[in-house]
C-alpha cells in the first residue's frame, strides 16, 4: 500500500485511536486489534521517554485480549476494516471502538 509522509495510507483511513490494525512482530504471524491510545506527546523528544526504556507510540488491544505497545512502523491499517463504499447493511457486525463485554 502506498503511503504519504504522514500516518495516512494514500486513499485510506488515518492511523488513529479506534482504527483496526495489523501488528507486525519479528516472530510469528501478524496480530490484529484496535488502537486504544496514542502516546505521541511522550514519544516526542523531551516527552518523557528514556533511552533505556523508549516509549512506543501506540497502545493496541489485540483480539485475543492482550494489550501491546508498538511504533508506527510496526502497524498497518487492517484493510478489512474499511470499505470504499458505504455499508449497505449498517449495524451488521460493525463494532464501535472501546471496551466490550468479554474482551
Amino acid at each position: 500500500m502506498a503511503r504519504n509522509s504522514g500516518n495516512r495510507p494514500v486513499g485510506g483511513p488515518e492511523l488513529t485511536v479506534g482504527v483496526r490494525v495489523l501488528v507486525r512482530r519479528s516472530a510469528g504471524a501478524d496480530l490484529t486489534g484496535g488502537v486504544v491510545e496514542d502516546y505521541a506527546a511522550v514519544t516526542d523528544p523531551g516527552g518523557g521517554g528514556h533511552e533505556w526504556a523508549p516509549v512506543h507510540r501506540w497502545a493496541v488491544a489485540l483480539d485475543d485480549g492482550r494489550l501491546v505497545f508498538a511504533d508506527t512502523e510496526d502497524l498497518t491499517i487492517d484493510p478489512g476494516s474499511y470499505h470504499s463504499a458505504p455499508n449497505p447493511n449498517p449495524g451488521s457486525g460493525v463494532r464501535t471502538p472501546g471496551r466490550h463485554r468479554g474482551e
